[in-house]
């Protein structure tokens, strides 16, 4: 099972900074989200998601230790 992080909107949208999934790939992963968290459909498609640090695309497999961290665009300076 793949322990996802979020962080900042992600987080705020989920309402916790961390869960852990059952996911094959990181489109089935995102999906499976975007289903149980509407908050997190809406801002996803925004966001950069690493899997164990390196970011990647859908098709993307998960091993099943992987760690997931969802990244909203960040402003400031």
């Amino acid at each position: 099972m793949a322990q996802v992080r979020f962080f900042a909107a992600a987080e705020e949208a989920v309402g916790s900074p961390q869960l852990t999934v059952d996911a094959t790939t990181l489109q089935a992963l995102t999906a499976s989200l975007s289903d149980e968290h509407p908050a997190l459909a809406e801002i996803l498609p925004r966001c950069s998601v690493l899997v164990d640090g390196v970011r990647v695309d859908g098709s993307w497999p998960l091993p099943g230790d992987a760690v997931v961290d969802v990244l909203p665009p960040f402003a400031g300076g």
